[in-house]
């Protein structure tokens, strides 16, 4: 009687926002003893240094960007899972969030492939801290949103934008992929809420946690009028956070080194290098 072939296990790990240095230890280990890595295109060249010994695929999944179809990418993980002993399945943020990562989970588990998710930071709490300001504050924000607007077409390999007819009920709202539809995405919260809405801080973060870093710092007046249109850089991926919780930002410029960019007039721009591993 012919033996089974033994199966290699997939490991779903979040590569965190950007910076190498901010992968989990276990994530760090895992990539160190791959026999073939499958990343994302917004992975950090850097984090590919710690799996030199592995085989490295790139599966795009960047919004808006031609990328390989989700079935297909389940397929080359089965696939993997019969060659190789360890693969690891590297995403950008965190696996579990907006990363579509319980399509792979039901395709490996269904042809009886061993997986495991080892979660990574989302974006959003790295934004948060790259500007010292919380998304929560006391007697302000007891509740926070992530939002994404992006819905991918595996037929067109594009994404598009869809707003939802309602926005989310939470004090702080962050926005990811909502480059194409800023605008838009401010104009329906002032629509939806009282007038004085418009004065509400708002933060746009590009490209976390890497050198690429950029803030945008201003109103949802503001951004519903446009004026970050041509502020966004369209490789990096942005994050767009809302609320009354983000309105003290201003405070710590001091304590990066920045640049203000008068053609913005009333709001802030902001570059400036971050650690790389």
């Amino acid at each position: 009687m012919r033996t089974p072939p033994t199966l290699g296990k997939v490991y779903l790990v979040g590569a965190g926002p950007g910076a190498a240095d901010l992968i989990t230890v276990r994530g760090a280990r895992l990539l160190e003893q791959a026999d073939i890595v499958f990343h994302d295109a917004l992975v950090e060249p850097e984090m590919l240094e710690l799996c030199k010994q592995a085989i490295k695929v790139p599966v795009g999944k960047r919004c808006g960007k031609l990328s390989s179809a989700q079935h297909f990418i389940n397929k080359r993980l089965i696939d993997a899972a019969q060659q190789y002993n360890i693969i690891v399945r590297l995403k950008g943020g965190d696996p579990m969030l907006f990363g579509r990562a319980d399509e792979e989970i039901q395709a490996l588990k269904g042809s009886g492939i061993a997986v495991e998710v080892v979660p990574g930071i989302t974006a959003a709490l790295a934004a948060a801290a790259s500007i010292g300001q919380s998304l929560t504050l006391r007697g302000v924000s007891r509740s926070v949103a992530f939002v994404t607007l992006a819905q991918a077409t595996e037929d067109t390999q594009d994404a598009h934008a869809i707003l939802p007819i309602q926005n989310p009920s939470a004090d702080t709202l962050v926005y990811y992929m909502g480059r194409k539809d800023a605008a838009k995405i401010a104009q329906r919260l002032i629509d939806q809420n009282a007038p004085h809405i418009h004065t509400t801080p708002v933060q746009i973060m590009e490209a976390v946690s890497t050198p690429r870093e950029r803030l945008w710092s201003s109103t949802l007046g503001q951004l519903a009028q446009g004026k970050a249109d041509s502020w966004f850089e369209s490789s990096s991926p942005a994050l767009i956070m809302v609320g009354q919780a983000l309105q003290n930002t201003s405070l710590n410029l001091e304590r990066s080194s920045s640049k203000i960019d008068n053609g913005l007039q009333d709001s802030l721009l902001l570059t400036h290098g971050r650690r790389r591993a």
